[in-house]
């Protein structure tokens, strides 16, 4: 989506129809982020200017591809959360025009960019929403491993409701018994491997 839409607007009229219509979207709101990439929580993520704070943060961190800030995204949240190529890479061009990062020489099409001495200075003055950003995303993180471990003791329970049931009906011959004793150490040993 993003390639197409970036060579239809390479020209100088055409980069400037493009910011009218990203200004507008950012005015009203429209953040493509904060609906998540559908596999996350639906819902605002960010409000206003915090989608580049964010960004400008983990530049600052480490010179970033555009796909790497959204890797870094998806892995602060567990996957649960990772926002669009389509508002990320506007995004970045917007903080390259402010002069708060710049792009540096890398190999291959991809544009790597690091912070400028005034991408650090905002950053500073932004400290406490930048950390309180940063939190809100390491929480979601949290919260989704919570809830995958969850998922693994309602698994067990499952397991063991199943089991007793079919145990007390009385119904499985020896031979069931023994396969279905097999199964469960079978997967106990899959279980020990994973990594």
């Amino acid at each position: 989506m993003w390639h197409g839409m970036h060579a239809r607007h390479c020209g100088p009229r055409g980069r400037r129809d493009h910011w009218e219509q990203f200004a507008a979207r950012f005015a009203a709101g429209w953040e493509e982020a904060q609906h998540g990439s559908g596999r996350g929580r639906r819902g605002r993520m960010f409000d206003g200017g915090e989608l580049r704070l964010v960004l400008l943060k983990l530049i600052a961190d480490e010179p970033r591809h555009g796909y790497d800030l959204i890797r870094e995204i998806e892995e602060l949240t567990g996957g649960a959360y990772a926002p669009s190529p389509g508002v990320v890479y506007p995004t970045l061009t917007l903080l390259d025009e402010m002069g708060l990062i710049e792009e540096q020489r890398s190999e291959g099409a991809k544009k790597r960019f690091a912070a400028t001495d005034a991408g650090r200075q905002h950053l500073e003055e932004n400290r406490a929403q930048v950390d309180g950003l940063i939190a809100r995303l390491r929480e979601l993180g949290e919260q989704r491993n919570r809830g995958d471990r969850a998922s693994i003791r309602r698994a067990m329970g499952n397991l063991r409701v199943a089991l007793q049931y079919r145990l007390e009906r009385g119904d499985w011959s020896d031979d069931t018994m023994h396969d279905v004793a097999a199964l469960i150490d079978e997967v106990a040993q899959k279980i020990e491997r994973l990594r």
